[in-house]
């Protein structure tokens, strides 16, 4: 490829620069080694084309990092991962949850709270020194789906039924209560707006700077299975399924494997891939 510029289109359809620094971040991610990192990069480029989409080059990226290390592959199709979790969402409430726990935060999923009107059905109750965060999770199976201004809304209303019967109960007692969204893919720009301007926890795959979902992942290394490339969608299922959400729960239960009739050569990958994941932590 020449060195002619390059413009490549984003997933909202505008069209950047190709930014070959921000493609050697995410390799970064992977763990991979730079000499890797920069093989991969020189082959995407001679792959290139104007307009190209950005998922097709990330994509192309993931298939020459796999040849040179599958470990590291897993790694880097994390954002893919999490799409992955559904289609119920529970599973990604569970993931969030989780998170919260790296955090020091104490969690209930899927808990039934009695309202000032009505009754909800909350998908995470977090506490951490008299902080308690009311959160609404919205997962998407398509990266190209957002939350717009009406998902805000519609969560702090929740909340704030809530909150009104707690003080009615008279049971704040110096505690503070937060309505918070979290979403593994991204916010409108009125949708932050309005929820900041609540104070509400907001949460997205690129959102808040430093303290995003990406950079919550790679700091806890908690990875969900769906990272795994030695399994198959049907057996990732049938772990979600059965309550199985992060990499590091099957180095505890590996009998789950046997479970799902998976053998024993196979097993023994698995776990070499799950260590490998569960290595990788930003400290």
């Amino acid at each position: 490829m020449t060195n002619k510029v390059i413009r490549v289109t984003k997933m909202s359809g505008d069209q950047v620069l190709f930014d070959e620094e921000k493609l050697k971040r995410s390799l970064r991610r992977s763990r991979a080694d730079e000499t890797i990192i920069n093989e991969v990069i020189a082959k995407v480029k001679t792959q290139l084309y104007d307009s190209m989409p950005t998922k097709a080059i990330y994509k192309l990226a993931f298939s020459y990092l796999k040849k040179h290390s599958s470990f590291s592959a897993s790694r880097y199709k994390l954002k893919s991962a999490i799409l992955e979790l559904g289609p119920s969402g529970f599973p990604f409430e569970k993931y969030i949850a989780e998170l919260l726990k790296f955090k020091n935060y104490t969690t209930e999923v899927g808990t039934i709270v009695q309202g000032h009107c009505v009754s909800h059905e909350i998908d995470i109750i977090a506490e951490k020194e008299g902080r308690h965060l009311i959160i609404e999770c919205k997962f998407h199976s398509d990266q190209r789906r957002f939350c717009d201004i009406k998902v805000p809304l519609y969560i702090h209303s929740r909340f704030k039924d809530v909150e009104t019967r707690l003080k009615e109960k008279h049971v704040q007692g110096g505690k503070t209560y937060l309505g918070g969204l979290v979403t593994n893919t991204r916010f409108s720009s009125d949708a932050l707006q309005y929820g900041n301007c609540m104070g509400m926890f907001m949460l997205s795959w690129d959102y808040p700077l430093n303290k995003s979902l990406k950079m919550l992942i790679d700091q806890s290394g908690l990875h969900p299975i769906t990272s795994l490339l030695t399994m198959t969608k049907l057996e990732k299922d049938q772990l979600l399924a059965d309550g199985i959400v992060l990499c590091r729960d099957l180095v505890t239960k590996e009998k789950k494997l046997h479970d799902i009739n998976i053998s024993e050569i196979r097993i023994r990958k698995i776990m070499e891939e799950v260590k490998s994941i569960c290595e990788s932590r930003d400290d």
